[in-house]
């Protein structure tokens, strides 16, 4: 899988997946770049592991957007921990109860996880509260509340009605 977080405020960006990534991936990069528009000028650093699949063009992506680059040190997972958090949940949340026919699969079931963690599953960091809420909205008890299925029933979200 090959994703993009925003550290701040946790949203997920898949932007692909593959059994085998290569270098050419850089221009998945230019992708996110081009989606996040006016956003991504806000970004000063891109953290990112020291794989091969990282060439200097997929750099010179985000380098000409004014975005340093820092490489994580070899062997420290630490550095990097909200990403593999981010891994960790979707495999266990996701992937490892499915079955995955092939890439255009598993880019579609990521895609529907990412809008679940970015809208409806609450983060201990964030005060329980998923990455694309308002933070100035206080909710309110609800009267009534509906339950809406996930990825075929794998994942339940609940949602105040009125």
């Amino acid at each position: 899988m090959f994703f993009a977080m925003e550290v701040g405020t946790r949203p997920v960006h898949i932007l692909g997946a593959t059994a085998h990534p290569t270098a050419a991936w850089a221009w998945l990069a230019r992708n996110l770049i081009t989606d996040l528009g006016d956003r991504a000028a806000g970004f000063r650093y891109l953290l990112r592991d020291r794989g091969s699949r990282y060439t200097q063009a997929f750099d010179a992506v985000f380098a000409a957007d004014g975005t340093e680059i820092l490489k994580a040190a070899p062997q420290a997972p630490r550095m990097n921990a909200h990403a593999e958090r981010f891994l960790r949940t979707a495999r266990a949340e996701c992937t490892d109860r499915l079955l995955i026919y092939n890439e255009q699969h598993a880019l579609r079931v990521l895609a529907e996880y990412a809008q679940h963690y970015d809208t409806g599953r609450p983060h201990r960091a964030l005060r329980l509260r998923a990455p694309a809420d308002d933070p100035d909205v206080v909710p309110l008890p609800a009267l009534r509340i509906q339950r809406h299925d996930i990825l075929s029933g794998l994942i339940h979200e609940y949602h105040n009605t009125a």
